[in-house]
């Protein structure tokens, strides 16, 4: 492993980049007893590479070029200096927004004010008023246990020993099975930002990650509730996953709870349900998914209306209650295949039917020329390399061709 590489950079006295504005203000706190440099470090991690994904973190502050970061400020860091983000649902959301644009990793570059790197997207989320460091970001959270945690906290790995080394930070989507062993992490790690499924608390250094609250959330939660439906009932919440309101399931309502509730619907057998997605636009399908999940409970009527009340909430965040049934010709919607079966079974470390058959189905839709042996049921490098290639002839880009399938991707493959 290369050793980490520091270079010196000389700042102008007046540059306003958040690296800079940082480094003034602990010069005026350290200044009795001690000289400042007017030098700033940046520190170059070495990338880890951990279960197929590469991590690299800013262990330290890094400063961007002159004028870099102040460019690059727009409304969304503007407004962050009035206060912290202190909605569950603003945090996903500002997230998602990094996400869908693909934002690059880069220890020195700048988007919309923050460092591109996996401690200024957690700053970014949480609206702090600059770019943060795995070393600083405590000071910004509460302390809360695995069984405490929402959306929107964040797993932070700081190694002060030596912090180039595997220092690592992300967002906390919800829980992604009943188990509470894997979850829904948002996260800058090379190549891009991204929201996958990941074991928890992380690929490496388990014991390292410790779970934080943004001290700008309300201390009942902030749980971003709604107008209340019952949905089967008034259930209290449990301390994780709580229910955000009936208001954030609406035509017109565009935000990560929704992703997540299409998630958990595909996981309960709802995936026949989705032509594309799940996502963060609320639509048809749905509310199609939720209605037929409320009826496989034995709910009817006004409980069973498709659109998530608190206990309906509470049943798919905690595994609870029946499945949805297949369809009756035992597939997915007439003429599209089998039923995708979620993506958290496309993941390093994953063995199973499901890698086999889309392996498979790969081969022989022409799409199989990086196995060299297989395809076998244990998730590989060349399933995803395949998947990938599979996704850009269909033109797609991006995070869109990431190589891990999605619901549009499963049901081209079996059309």
């Amino acid at each position: 492993m290369s050793l980490p590489l520091f270079q010196e950079v000389l700042a102008p006295s007046d540059c306003d980049c958040p690296g800079c504005d940082e480094g003034r203000c602990a010069a005026r706190s350290a200044r009795a007893g001690r000289a400042t440099t007017g030098a700033l470090m940046v520190a170059m991690a070495t990338v880890t590479t951990v279960a197929g994904a590469a991590q690299v973190c800013a262990a330290q502050p890094a400063a961007a070029a002159p004028g870099t970061a102040a460019a690059g400020r727009t409304a969304l860091q503007t407004a962050a200096r009035h206060g912290a983000v202190t909605s569950r649902a603003e945090i996903l959301r500002r997230a998602q927004h990094w996400v869908d644009r693909g934002v690059r990793y880069s220890m020195s570059s700048y988007y919309e004010g923050y460092r591109q790197d996996c401690s200024g997207f957690v700053s970014m989320a949480w609206g702090l008023s600059g770019s943060q460091w795995t070393g600083s970001l405590a000071s910004y959270g509460v302390r809360v246990s695995k069984n405490a945690l929402q959306p929107g906290d964040m797993l932070l790995y700081h190694n002060p020993a030596n912090p180039t080394h595997g220092s690592h930070v992300v967002l906390f989507g919800g829980w992604a099975n009943t188990a509470h062993t894997r979850y829904i992490a948002y996260e800058l790690t090379p190549p891009h930002a991204l929201r996958r499924v990941t074991p928890f608390p992380y690929w490496n250094h388990t014991a390292g990650y410790v779970a934080y609250r943004s001290r700008a959330i309300p201390a009942g939660g902030g749980s971003d509730s709604g107008a209340s439906h019952t949905g089967g009932g008034t259930s209290p919440q449990p301390a994780h996953g709580a229910f955000p309101g009936a208001a954030m399931f609406a035509p017109g309502q565009h935000n990560a709870y929704i992703t997540q509730l299409g998630n958990m619907l595909v996981q309960r057998g709802g995936a026949r349900f989705y032509s594309v997605g799940p996502g963060p636009s609320w639509g048809q399908a749905d509310q199609q998914a939720t209605a037929a999940f409320q009826r496989a409970q034995g709910w009817h009527g006004a409980e069973a209306d498709g659109i998530p009340g608190p206990d309906t909430w509470r049943h798919l965040v905690n595994g609870i209650g029946h499945d949805i049934p297949p369809a009756a010709n035992g597939s997915g919607t007439a003429g599209t295949g089998p039923a995708f079966p979620g993506r958290g079974v496309f993941r390093p470390g994953q063995s199973n039917t499901f890698v086999t058959q889309l392996g498979q189905q790969l081969v022989k839709k022409g799409f199989g020329r990086h196995y060299t042996v297989g395809p076998s049921p244990h998730w590989s490098e060349s399933d995803r390399r395949n998947v990938e290639a599979f996704q850009r002839a269909q033109g797609w880009r991006g995070p869109d061709a990431d190589g891990y399938p999605g619901p549009e991707t499963w049901r081209r493959l079996f059309q």
